[in-house]
């Protein structure tokens, strides 16, 4: 990109003023801080912690799969992101709520130039208005993405725009684009997401080699290169998996095919319409019905729309492959090839918002050449989608359902007074939680014997499982939930079912909890910080201590000391 040009995009009334949108969608971060309301699954239960314990850690670089004693007496360390995790050094630098924050504005501006860039070099004419091509990418930058993943997803179109360009123009590629290329596997996820997005790429040059009858290093070198820096960024998991005989994970034991065809079809059509909770597009409503008014209207015309049947279409497939990895049928073989267990292939699917934004560009185009009637619908409907997405926002999602903020969520003040109370160093002791997510203790520098994560060792479920036996025997759906994922070794309890979040004003006792507290003993703990009574607690070996509550915490925590 010449000087000229870049200027010339700089100073693009529409791309500022989509800037201007994206920084009010962003303000809440910065106007409440930690009274902002975000998403707890996959989120403030799970990814913040890990990136705030693991810089408090002193094991960033660790070179090898050392325990940290933080969780389950000693999480392996590969469970955790890796010292090349561009995201881990927000958390190093900054407060958690400002690393958030700055990592959710990468995300979005990111989300925002890379499709902008793709369709403005790529996808539409030239002649095409700003209200595609602005309205789109703001869309997209606006999408309730999953807010750990930062580029996984939302920079995807930024990653195929750069793959675009360097086909294209190889060794006299802009300069931007090779360092773009070197960036992206920083701020994103290979097992998530790149792996697939990578594979298309190399299919594609694989393509052209056929096709042109001629190599195309320069490209091929482009994806050796994110690849490669892809693997260098996890190293820890990659040899915790392939060259470490002495750990077994957990997900060796992963049994993640068990839905019925019928139901496996009734996943597909309502992931195609609605997307998973890690990837919505938010596309059931206006993306789908104008892709289909397109395609009537281009039929009309007679004119064949390629590239946007085959994105619709290429949605579906993905669809229905995600829904079917986990039909039952698969089972036997991937009883038999262990990858097939532990990696999980259906999360291809995490291609389909990129896919839905890019088809619904060209479908906006074909109707913007169809009179003034067209135009008039374009711009409604850009309106109607960026108004609803800005809706969307996790400041106005969550407020809305009354989730706790990030400050009550951890509770600073009120985990601070139970350490007090207990008055031992927290390395001295452990815990377990009842009725909350045990990533509020771990945030507050209690050492758990429960957790979430996505890999610790088999052997641990195992030990964890005669903890929670009792509770599981009595609720079939949470022994298979268990069993057969495991990744949330939480103190299950069946009157409560996955439900993990009982405040002060929801705090009904548990009549009969049937926990094991001699294998929790056996396991080092000494404590259970519970959200709610426990009514045959002496019955079990557990002594109620004491009970805490704040005015601004959401719960009220009884300590019981396992006797």
């Amino acid at each position: 990109m010449s000087f000229k040009a870049f200027s010339n995009f700089m100073h693009n009334k529409w791309i500022w003023a989509g800037c201007l949108i994206l920084l009010a969608y962003l303000s809440p971060y910065v106007i409440y801080g930690e009274d902002v309301h975000i998403r707890i699954h996959d989120n403030m239960d799970s990814n913040i912690v890990w990136y705030k314990v693991l810089a408090e850690s002193g094991q960033i670089f660790s070179l090898k799969d050392v325990p940290l004693p933080y969780a389950i007496d000693g999480l392996p360390r590969s469970a955790l992101p890796s010292a090349f995790d561009a995201a881990l050094w927000l958390y190093v630098l900054f407060e958690p709520i400002t690393a958030y924050t700055i990592s959710q504005t990468i995300m979005r501006l990111a989300a925002l130039f890379g499709m902008y860039l793709l369709l403005t070099r790529f996808v539409v004419k030239k002649e095409t208005t700003p209200w595609i091509t602005v309205g789109v990418s703001l869309a997209f930058a606006m999408l309730p993405y999953w807010p750990s993943g930062v580029l996984s997803i939302a920079g995807m179109p930024l990653a195929l725009y750069v793959f675009l360009m360097i086909r294209q123009y190889r060794t006299k590629a802009p300069k931007h684009t090779w360092v773009l290329l070197c960036l992206i596997p920083f701020f994103a996820n290979f097992v998530l997401s790149f792996v697939f997005f990578l594979a298309v790429i190399g299919v594609l040059w694989l393509i052209d080699r056929i096709r042109y009858k001629q190599w195309n290093w320069t490209f091929f070198a482009a994806i050796a290169i994110m690849t490669s820096l892809f693997l260098m960024k996890d190293y820890l998991l990659i040899t915790s998996m392939f060259f470490d005989d002495s750990f077994t994970s957990h997900r060796e034991e992963l049994e993640l095919s068990h839905n019925t065809f019928e139901r496996s079809y009734e996943l597909a059509w309502e992931n195609f319409l609605y997307g998973h909770t890690h990837d919505e597009a938010i596309q059931a409503y206006i993306i789908i019905p104008i892709i289909l008014f397109a395609l009537w209207l281009a039929l009309v015309k007679k004119r064949q729309p390629k590239w946007l049947y085959t994105l619709f279409l290429l949605n579906l497939v993905l669809s229905f492959w995600y829904a079917f990895w986990y039909w039952e049928g698969w089972q036997p073989l991937k009883e038999n090839i262990s990858v097939l267990n532990t990696f999980n292939f259906a999360r291809i699917h995490f291609m389909d918002p990129p896919i839905w934004y890019i088809a619904f560009a060209l479908a906006l185009g074909i109707i913007w050449r169809f009179r003034k009637i067209g135009k008039l619908l374009v711009i409604a409907v850009i309106i109607w989608q960026c108004y609803m997405l800005f809706g969307l926002s996790e400041e106005f999602k969550y407020r809305e359902v009354n989730t706790p903020t990030f400050k009550e969520f951890y509770s600073k003040e009120l985990f601070t007074s139970i350490q007090e109370y207990i008055g031992e160093d927290p390395s001295d002791y452990r815990v377990v939680s009842v009725g909350l997510h045990p990533t509020i203790a771990q945030y507050n520098g209690f050492y758990t014997l429960d957790t979430y994560n996505n890999s610790f060792p088999l052997e641990y479920k195992h030990a964890f499982r005669e903890v929670i036996a009792g509770e599981l025997e009595k609720s079939p759906s949470l022994q298979n939930y268990f069993d057969t994922w495991g990744g949330r070794l939480y103190m299950y309890v069946a009157e409560h079912g996955k439900n993990y979040m009982f405040t002060k004003n929801r705090n009904e006792p548990i009549q009969d909890l049937a926990i094991d507290t001699t294998a929790l003993k056996e396991l080092g703990g000494e404590y259970v910080l519970s959200a709610v009574p426990i009514e045959n607690a002496r019955d079990i070996g557990l002594s109620l201590e004491e009970t805490f509550t704040e005015q601004d915490s959401p719960w009220e925590i009884y300590l019981y000391y396992i006797m």
